[in-house]
Parts: structure tokens; C-alpha cells; sequence
């Protein structure tokens, strides 16, 4: 069957598009601007791939069935002439995933606010490392798995990342309802993706409605130490396994250390030693995505007993791009990209950072960018988090001018609460002006102190952070 994806080149969409290809499809689709790296690790893996959006070329490829992504709305003239024909069947991005991929495996679904893709990336590796043929779907990139889909073998788990957002704008459920759990991870739960979601008993409802669906012999595997994942109560109809710090926990994280190099810490099963990790991830955050993606995988290979999972591989993982990605490092300067979006993630990972390079300037740059983000629904989350920074550069709201005024993210104003607060912050009505100011305040021949700079964003920021560390890569900054 030939298989059309409109919005092809998304991470989650082209991943899926490959899928279908290893599953023996034909496979095409369309986006606007086709764009690397995704159109490159299509176009080689055979799939064709149209500019634009044409219902006269869809008409004449006549697809067995069209893709629609969730990023495609209304007025799109290939979902107008879809509608108004009915010549062709369509569905959502989740519901082909459940039907082609996902209806006949034992789907191991990782959900959660904050860290999903490198919990993904850490399932499949294990598995891998363990000697499974796991099928993934991960919706970032990764390093370990060296890509971000795999159809694996039939009898083994399939791993995929459980988004929360909704599945396209004719399916409003998220997208994690589709996918048939048989192992549901849910690393954390907070407000987020106010465009979607009213407030947070609306996140938790959908959350709610996802562990519905876990069958009786499946299992939960839940952030024991997470005040609004307990507050969804029992859930009798199937087991529940809860990892964290705390003493009920069945996975207990011990004995947690950081240094420049490295975390370390002790795993513990229903109070018996299970493994010591060392890992180069940085975080209490990462322990705890390490010791959920460790206990699914385990419970995957034997339902009894998860600690006959071997966890030696860890200190191989190199996790996923664009998260606490290090771009350059010298003793004088640092330079990190990071997905980071919501108050926890930026509030977590400047924890970290202040362990990870002690006696170093921490420098914040932030793009409020995503439709929560460049909101006024968590700016006093956003600046709690900040105020972790020595320095603090925040750059231009991202389609601000689809946002009243009295909604949109004030950066001018959480500028100057951080000034109040004895950070130094630095606000630019573009992000253009935000580099030529970070630059000349960062990039000094002979910095007095050394300085690590942490760019904070969900999407490109405009280019500014390539342009930066080519900058600093360019520069005569010598010494610590």
C-alpha cells in the first residue's frame, strides 16, 4: 500500500514514515521547505518526498491512505480537498501507529511532562544491550540508539515515546491513547501545554485515561515521589511498580552523586541491591529516567523481577541531541543547547549544572518559544527557575504577535524581578540583537572567571546558538 504523510520531515512523523517502509509500505509524502536532517534519512531510505501541499498531485498519486500530522489544520488545501471529496481515507498520526505497528506488540509507552525522549532512548538501549531486538519510536534524535526508529522483532517489546498533546485537530485525545500500553511509564506530571490542556486536572484526567487502558497483566511504572501522579489514586485494575527516592518505593535511587565528570548512585529492588550506576548523564533528573526506563525494560524480560536486566551498558549511553548537549567545552568556556521548555526542566538542569562545573559563571540564555512557554501561564515558574542563573539573557517571544499583549510572556518584566534578585538579565526585542549583546558580554579574550552559557529552547531560537558557539569556537578564549 502506498502511505502519504502530510508534515513528513517532523521528527515524530519521518520516524514513522520510516517505520512504515521497514514494514514493507510505499511510502511518500509532503512538507513545507524539505528540509535536512530528515529529508536526507528519508530520501536514502527510499521514501519520495513533495515540496508543498498539492491536491491535484495527491488526487493523481491516489495513496491507499493519508497521514495527517498534527501540525496540519484547516485551510491546508490537501486536508480542504480531502473533506470535501472523501476520495481518499485519512487518519491520525497515533491511530496509523496503533494499526500498522503498535496492535499486535507488547508496547512499552513512556509518558510523563518532562524527559520522555531520553527515557525512550534509555529502554531501547537497555533492551538492546541485553540482547533484545526491540522495536522503537523515539521523537527526538539519539545518539544510543543510533537512530530514532526501529521495527525490531515481532516478539520482542516495542518502545515509543507517549506524548500527551493531541493527536491531530479532527482527534482531540492525546496522542498516548492510541498506543495500547502493556507497560505505561509515567515519569512525572505537571501543568503544561496550555493551548490543549485548561489547567492541571486536565492533564491529570488524560494521565487518568491513559492508565485505564494498561490491561491487568501489564503494569504501571510510576515516579513514586511525584505529588500529582499520587493524587490519581488507586489503580487496582493492574500493578503498580513506583520508583523514586522515597522509602515506599519498590525502585529505590540511593546515595545519589555528581561531579565534573560524572553521577553515580545505587539501585534497590523491594529493598535489595539491584545495581551501582555511573553514568554521564548529569541530574538527579537523569538517575531518576535512568532508573524508570532500567525498571520497564526489566519488568519487560521477566514481570517477576526486574534486576536480571543488566545495567553495565549505562556508562556507554550517550543520550540524545539537544539535550544538556555540550557544543564546546574549555576551561574557560562552555557552551550547551538544551530542549528545555517548562519551570522544572531549566530549574533541574541549572541544579545540576551548579554541581556538574562548580566555581563557574552560570549563564541562562531562554527562548520563550513554546505555546505554553511564550504564555504568562508559568512566567513565575520560569523566573523561580532563572534566578538559579548568575547571568540571564532572555530572547524574543516566538509569534508574539498572535498573543494579546495581556497573555504573552512579559520578558522585559522578568528581566527586571531577576535584576531584584541579584541576577544580572538582559532582555532584546530579537533575538538577532540578544546574540550581538551575549557576544560582546561573553566572549572577552581573558575571562576573568570561566563561564559555562546554557541556551534554553524547544525550536531553532533563530539560529543564534550555532552562530554562538561558532563564535566562541572562533575566538582566542584561552584560559580559565
Amino acid at each position: 500500500m502506498l502511505i502519504y504523510f502530510m508534515g513528513i520531515c517532523g521528527t515524530a512523523m519521518g520516524n514513522a514514515a520510516l517505520l512504515a517502509r521497514a514494514a514493507g509500505h510505499e511510502v511518500a509524502g509532503a512538507d513545507t521547505g524539505v528540509y535536512p536532517p530528515m529529508s536526507t534519512v528519508l530520501a536514502e531510505a527510499g521514501v519520495t518526498l513533495h515540496e508543498g501541499y498539492d491536491p491535484a498531485r495527491l488526487e493523481k498519486l491516489a495513496p491507499g491512505l493519508v497521514v495527517i500530522g498534527n501540525a496540519m489544520s484547516r485551510g491546508n488545501p490537501e486536508i480542504e480537498w480531502l473533506l470535501e471529496t472523501r476520495a481518499l481515507p485519512f487518519t491520525s498520526l497515533p491511530a496509523m501507529l496503533h494499526d500498522f505497528v503498535l496492535r499486535h506488540r507488547r508496547n512499552l509507552v513512556i509518558c510523563g511532562t518532562h524527559g520522555k525522549t531520553t527515557t525512550t532512548s534509555l529502554t531501547a538501549f537497555l533492551l538492546r544491550e541485553n540482547g533484545r531486538d526491540p522495536g522503537f519510536l523515539i521523537g527526538g534524535v539519539p545518539v544510543d540508539p543510533p537512530v530514532g526508529s526501529h521495527l525490531g522483532a515481532a516478539a520482542d517489546p516495542f518502545v515509543i515515546e507517549g506524548d500527551e498533546y493531541d493527536s491531530a485537530f479532527f482527534d482531540k485525545r492525546s496522542k498516548f491513547i492510541h498506543y495500547a500500553p502493556h507497560i505505561a511509564v509515567l515519569n512525572n506530571l505537571e501543568f503544561d501545554h496550555a493551548d490543549i490542556f485548561r489547567d492541571l486536572a486536565d492533564v491529570q484526567r488524560t494521565f487518568a485515561h491513559l492508565t485505564r487502558i494498561v490491561p491487568r497483566n501489564g503494569c504501571l511504572v510510576l515516579n513514586g515521589d511525584d505529588a500529582n501522579l499520587r493524587a490519581l489514586g488507586a489503580m487496582a485494575w493492574t500493578r503498580v511498580v513506583r520508583v523514586g527516592t522515597g522509602d515506599g518505593c519498590d525502585v529505590r535511587i540511593a546515595d545519589f552523586t555528581e561531579n565534573a565528570t560524572e553521577a553515580g548512585f545505587r539501585l534497590r529492588w523491594r529493598g535489595q541491591p539491584w545495581a551501582q550506576v555511573k553514568t554521564g548523564l548529569c541530574g538527579l533528573f537523569n538517575a531518576r529516567n535512568i532508573a524508570m526506563a532500567a525498571t520497564a525494560a526489566g519488568l519487560a524480560l521477566d514481570p517477576a523481577d526486574p534486576t536480571g536486566l543488566k545495567l553495565d551498558g549505562l556508562a556507554r549511553f550517550r543520550g540524545v541531541k539537544r539535550r544538556q548537549e555540550i557544543l564546546r567545552h574549555s576551561p574557560a568556556l562552555t557552551v550547551i543547547e538544551d530542549f528545555g521548555h517548562h519551570p522544572t526542566a531549566l530549574a533541574e538542569t541549572l541544579q545540576s549544572f551548579r554541581a556538574r562545573f562548580p566555581g563557574r559563571l552560570l549563564t541562562a540564555v531562554f527562548e520563550p518559544r513554546s505555546n505554553t512557554a511564550r504564555t504568562k501561564a508559568l512566567q513565575a515558574g520560569f523566573m523561580r527557575a532563572l534566578s538559579q542563573a548568575d547571568e540571564v539573557y532572555l530572547g524574543a517571544v516566538s509569534r508574539a504577535d498572535k498573543l494579546r499583549e495581556d497573555e504573552r510572556f512579559d520578558a522585559e518584566a522578568v528581566a527586571q524581578q531577576l535584576e531584584t534578585q541579584g541576577v544580572e538579565a538582559h532582555y532584546e526585542a530579537t533575538n538577532a540583537a540578544l546574540l550581538t549583546k551575549l557576544t560582546a558580554n561573553t566572549l572577552p579574550a581573558a575571562p576573568a572567571t570561566p563561564r559555562v552559557v546554557v541556551f534554553f529552547t524547544n525550536g531553532s531560537f533563530d539560529g543564534i546558538i550555532g552562530r554562538f558557539a561558532t563564535a566562541a569556537n572562533a575566538s582566542d578564549i584561552t584560559r580559565a
